[in-house]
């Protein structure tokens, strides 16, 4: 193709943007099936159906959608991006149709009841479908039969039950694939582990379904009675199946069902479930025909054919077993020189000697330990330390900590385990392959690490995958370089990956810990199960930055109110204070100061006698929320003693952020000048020191000065380069207080559409982060826009809202400033007694701030 992918132009209503979409799919030449292809390479899930209703309709499709769509056309990144900013700002425009639910004009923070920020995700998380399904139709169809069905009094729960291996999971997930169209609301599904060591508990499922619906990370809510109503809510409205995999009893499943009538679920265990109601579907093992089947789609027909004798005693062997079957034949296919025979004799030889598992395992049991006792010493002793691994998921560098060696060593290592299909090999990620365990086999390895690998060995193994993994979070953390805290774990990591090894895995670091996020979070978990806090709580403190990037404040909270309680009990002063100090920090990004406050406070509490670098950033930390609070003399103050800890200790980014922070206040209490002297050395110094986020930061308080001096041009190409500097790093957040005010200043240079495009962006934005503060910016940036334009009834509102929001956080300066910008709305609509109101509102806040200030 010679022209360049259609690209979404200025679009002004759903219809338009439908149409314009059309014109991608139209310029790609790919069918519906085709599109459905590309798509599942890409990793995203556009199914046939889906696709061809939405282009058919005048209404927005869902972001995924667009994003599927765009990608499998051969969109790139920043096509895929346009695209999806500009479903956003449409989605956010007054000609866009109200989100279910929502008032005004969609921008209001009254449709945001349940922390959706006025959209509605639509979740694809069932695993792709297996392209070797054999046998199961009649139960594929009864299942498909029962889900579908729609008019009855409550949503229709499936309970798919049967003994491991029996292929529950396959059918459960091959029918959910098949009822995409009944359920347009999407899919959710969880692996529950409910027969591992640690089984997913409800609490912190239900966080992932709530994000998945679209509650942003700072609105889901903190104790477990208010998520599962929250999810409730979602689910009443909409047609989603859910599939709760590999249940261990109705407790675990009780609170993940949903109650929507046009809902359905999926549930499936190895236990008869009895406390559950539901349809039931029990699984039995296949008949010998269809086992027989299985093995011929392995082996070839010739292959199955010329030993047909062998390959029925094979079937007979496993008793039917899906994965005894699939296990048997997968060794056969990577053998091709071997006869079915020899596979025939073992497992018969080997079912004699087997007493551990239930009759219904016995033969996946004898596959399993033929590959094993086939395999070389260091093989064996590799897959019995990857079955102590918190998860079945994981990367190479986890088993190079775990045999103590390096990562080219680990790798082929685990080219042995993926030959004989005891490990399976995912995709390829910024790291490098990923991997992973069946339970079953994790099972097997368990056991054959109890009974064979020494309990100080097997500890040792784990404390070294804590380090690899504390050491590449410290140094992934470093690397991006986005915090000022200043404090390096890496002296806690007795065993550390090669410079090499590390340099390879951390090539870039932010796509690594996207990864990696979940694994390392199970890690810590496990050392503190292990009472390792010191270390647990070091690799937890690690993850601050990576959290923070990503958004992921639910895991952030959570990890690490499990640290600060682990380190207090024990009496770890140090690693407490160091964990109070990164709360102060997530508290202070969701706007809840009282909590702010007192972390911070305890942090330095704490770290009394441990030199300054414990105390210069949480000292600054502390004085950000009391300039916030419109505290300023005790924020300057607090401010200044940073700055002498953190030159003492040599952190020359919390020198730049505290010194920033005195400049705010300059900025804030109308000293333009001063403050643009102290940006500008903030600048300077960021750029010897090669700290982005500090030149991205002094960049936009810049922005602002020029903005207050009235000189929009230059305000503006500040903007543009912070935004740049934050976007490059990966931090969104950063770039979103950049664009707010980038949308600001256009607007009033008179590039009213593309300003409150960028604002209504920003919007979006900081309601996904749960940033109330951010939320009530880029609401006063827009009444001052509406206002620009002359429409002082949508000013009024958004005003109103930006009001609410800096008074529920406790913002008195920020406060004054949206009540005049209300004031001059009122005015301006004709309503003097109300604008009178307001601007006394204004006085009286800036007299609390005054007196705050005493």
């Amino acid at each position: 193709m010679t022209t360049p992918l259609p690209r979404p132009g200025t679009v002004r209503t759903a219809a338009e943007f439908v149409a314009a979409l059309r014109t991608v799919k139209a310029w790609a030449g790919l069918s519906y099936r085709a599109l459905e292809r590309e798509a599942r390479r890409a990793g995203d899930h556009l199914p046939v159906s889906t696709a061809a209703s939405a282009l058919g309709r005048s209404s927005l499709p869902s972001e995924d959608l667009v994003v599927g769509l765009v990608r499998a056309c051969g969109g790139d990144h920043a096509a895929v991006a346009e695209w999806v900013d500009a479903r956003r700002a449409l989605a956010l425009s007054e000609d866009a149709p109200l989100p279910a639910g929502g008032e005004g004009d969609g921008e209001s923070p009254g449709g945001d009841q349940d922390g959706t920020g006025g959209r509605q995700l639509v979740p694809h998380l069932l695993p792709a479908d297996l392209a070797l399904f054999v046998g199961r139709e009649d139960e594929v169809a009864e299942a498909c039969r029962q889900l579908g069905e729609e008019g009855g009094p409550g949503p229709a729960t499936l309970l798919v039950t049967g003994p491991a291996g029996v292929g529950k999971t396959a059918l459960a997930v091959r029918a959910g694939h098949l009822l995409a169209a009944r359920f347009p609301d999407g899919q959710l599904y969880v692996d529950l582990l409910g027969f591992g060591d640690e089984p997913a508990e409800p609490f912190t499922v239900l966080g992932a379904f709530l994000r998945a619906l679209g509650v942003r990370g700072g609105a889901v809510p903190p104790d477990l009675t208010s998520r599962i109503h929250l999810y409730r809510t979602l689910l009443a409205q909409r047609q989603t199946l859910v599939v709760l995999d590999n249940a261990a009893d109705a407790r675990q499943v009780n609170d993940l069902l949903p109650t929507g009538a046009r809902c359905a679920a999926v549930v499936t265990s190895r236990t008869t479930l009895a406390e559950l109601s539901g349809r039931r579907l029990p699984l039995g093992v296949l008949d010998s025909a269809t086992g027989l089947a299985l093995l011929r789609e392995m082996l070839g027909p010739a292959r199955t054919a010329a030993e047909a004798g062998s390959a029925q005693s094979i079937v007979e062997t496993c008793e039917g077993l899906p994965l005894a079957v699939w296990v048997a034949g997968a060794r056969l296919a990577a053998r091709p020189h071997w006869p079915l025979a020899k596979v025939a004799r073992a497992l018969a030889d080997e079912q004699r000697k087997l007493d551990e598992l239930a009759v219904g395992n016995i033969a996946v049991r004898a596959s399993l330990e033929l590959t094993y006792q086939a395999m070389a010493p260091t093989t064996r002793h590799a897959l019995r330390l990857l079955a102590l691994l918190p998860g079945p998921d994981f990367a190479a560098w986890a088993l190079a900590a775990l045999l103590d060696v390096n990562l080219s060593r680990a790798e082929a290592v685990l080219d042995d385990l993926v030959e004989v299909h005891l490990v399976e090999i995912g995709p390829v990620g910024a790291g490098g392959f990923r991997y992973r365990l069946h339970d079953l086999v994790r099972l097997l390895g368990r056991e054959r690490a109890n009974r064979e690998v020494p309990p100080p060995a097997r500890a040792d193994a784990l404390a070294r995958l804590l380090s690899a993994g504390l050491h590449l979070a410290d140094v992934a953390a470093d690397t991006l370089s986005v915090d000022f805290q200043g404090l390096s774990q890496t002296e806690l990591a007795a065993w550390k990956p090669s410079p090499a090894d590390t340099s390879q895995l951390l090539a870039d670091p932010l796509a690594w810990f996207h990864e990696e996020r979940r694994f390392l979070i199970d890690v810590a978990d496990q050392a503190l199960d292990r009472s390792e806090v010191a270390q647990a709580a070091g690799l937890a403190t690690a993850l601050t930055t990576l959290f923070q990037v990503g958004g992921h404040f639910d895991d952030w909270e959570r990890l690490q109110d499990r640290a600060l309680k682990a380190a207090l009990h024990t009496g770890d002063q140090r690693s407490a204070a160091k964990v109070h100090r990164c709360l102060g920090e997530l508290t202070t990004i969701l706007d809840r100061y009282p909590e702010a406050l007192d972390h911070f406070e305890q942090a330095l509490k704490l770290a009394q006698g441990h030199g300054p670098a414990y105390r210069a950033s949480a000292t600054a930390g502390l004085a950000y929320v009391h300039r916030l609070l419109g505290q300023y003399s005790s924020a300057v103050r607090h401010f200044a003693l940073a700055i002498e800890l953190a030159r003492s200790a040599g952190n020359v980014n919390c020198l730049v952020y505290a010194a920033n922070g005195i400049g705010v206040i300059d900025l804030e209490q109308g000293r333009v000048e001063a403050a643009m002297d102290r940006f500008t050395q903030c600048l300077r110094e960021s750029r010897a020191e090669g700290y982005r986020p500090g030149e991205a930061q002094a960049l936009r308080c810049l922005g602002q000065s020029h903005r207050a001096l009235g000189d929009h041009a230059l305000a503006a190409d500040c903007f543009r380069a912070a935004a740049a500097i934050s976007e490059a790093l990966g931090d969104r957040l950063g770039a979103t207080h950049a664009v707010c005010w980038l949308g600001d200043v256009l607007v009033r240079q008179g590039a009213h559409r593309e300003g409150r495009r960028l604002l209504a962006r920003s919007l979006w934005t900081y309601r996904e982060f749960g940033n109330l503060w951010g939320e009530a910016a880029t609401l006063y940036a827009l009444a001052e826009a509406q206002l620009a334009a002359g429409r002082p009834a949508q000013a009024r509102r958004r005003a109103e809202a930006a009001v609410g929001l800096w008074r529920q956080i406790g913002s008195l300066t920020w406060l004054a400033v949206g009540l005049d910008t209300l004031a001059r709305a009122h005015a301006l609509g004709g309503d003097p007694a109300a604008a009178t109101r307001a601007g006394d509102e204004a006085t009286a806040a800036r007299r609390a701030v005054a007196e705050a200030d005493r």
